[in-house]
């Protein structure tokens, strides 16, 4: 008999009968991140092999092979030719592109998925405001303050400027004990930079404001005020949200 697997809640996993279909696919998939929960592996450890795999989930090397293939679409699993299989990095690249995708073919209100993504990112902004100014506070930032001036001098220029506003929200979040939002925010950042041009939208008469909202958002973290760091987002995000007919928060 196959041996059992146990799942992330402590239960075995049991052989699923063959000829399961879709299903049967499904749960292999589903085994194969069970066990990477179970055993605590961690991005960069080495999954057993494909034999070993077929061994422990009872399934065959076809089941484990397009699970493997689906699990590293998503970035859960890294496939080295010649070297193995390892835990991913998780990154939320797959959820980018399909986002990006979702943006620009979204039937019927072109705008509507971009509108979408604009409110997350202004949910977040808004959301983290009262850790980001607490961890910013009473600190200066010069690499910060770089940014916001070259961002303005661009601005000036009637020219974008997506690497320094990436790299300013970035820095934002850099003292925050919380991974996870750092990704959500770029992932975001980054669904809402290459929709923009795909749909011929430009708000580049308001870029200014836009570029001195972030000098205000610094400004206000650093001296502790939240209530201000909470203006300085809606600030930063209207220019966008009137081009959209986004409710600000």
């Amino acid at each position: 008999m196959a041996a059992e697997i146990r799942s992330s809640y402590g239960a075995p996993t049991p052989e699923v009968p063959r000829g399961a279909g879709a299903s049967r696919r499904a749960t292999t998939t589903g085994q194969i991140k069970d066990f990477i929960l179970a055993e605590g592996l961690r991005p960069g450890d080495l999954l057993p092999t494909e034999t070993e795999l077929c061994e422990r989930l009872g399934v065959s090397r076809s089941s484990v092979r397009e699970a493997v293939r689906t699990l590293s679409t998503l970035g859960i699993v890294d496939v080295r030719h010649g070297h193995g299989t390892y835990v991913g990095a998780m990154s939320l690249d797959a959820l980018v592109e399909m986002l990006v995708v979702r943006g620009v073919l979204s039937p019927g209100d072109d705008l509507r998925a971009l509108r979408d993504v604009v409110e997350i990112r202004q949910v977040l902004d808004h959301g983290m405001a009262e850790r980001i100014v607490a961890s910013l506070a009473g600190t200066s930032n010069p690499g910060l303050h770089a940014l916001v001036d070259e961002m303005v001098a661009e601005a000036a220029e009637g020219r974008a400027f997506p690497r320094q506003d990436r790299a300013f929200h970035t820095g934002l979040l850099a003292r925050l004990d919380n991974a996870l939002v750092g990704q959500l925010v770029s992932a975001f950042w980054e669904v809402h930079t290459v929709v923009v041009p795909t749909l011929g939208l430009s708000v580049a008469a308001d870029m200014d404001q836009t570029a001195r909202a972030h000098g205000l958002m610094l400004d206000a973290a650093e001296a502790g005020d939240a209530r201000a760091f909470h203006a300085a987002v809606t600030s930063h995000y209207d220019p966008i949200g009137k081009a959209l007919g986004v409710t600000t928060p």
